[in-house]
């Protein structure tokens, strides 16, 4: 990565980083919505018993969000996310 006189990553290694981290959480979203497509997709046919509510989901707080705020999680824990950017983006899920 190309590096600037005053030592931190040029324009060019932001942009870069920027890039690869955009390219990370727009695949996370578009893996998360699909998976909730087919869970939608699964639902419009007769259950034999009804989903179990849960029960550690504070109120307010839906399915789908609760699912993008775990793979956010696991991008965190994998080091792909940093903390600022994991709050960031928690903030976004919870509005």
């Amino acid at each position: 990565m190309p590096v600037s006189r005053r030592g931190g990553p040029s324009l060019l290694g932001r942009t870069a980083q920027t890039v690869a981290r955009t390219a990370v959480i727009a695949g996370t979203a578009t893996a998360v919505s699909g998976a909730v497509a087919g869970r939608q997709a699964g639902a419009t046919q007769p259950a034999a018993e009804p989903a179990p509510v849960a029960a550690a989901a504070p109120a307010g707080i839906t399915e789908e969000a609760m699912t993008q705020l775990q793979k956010l999680a696991e991008l965190k824990s994998a080091g792909i996310l940093t903390e600022e950017e994991f709050a960031a983006q928690k903030a976004r899920i919870l509005g």
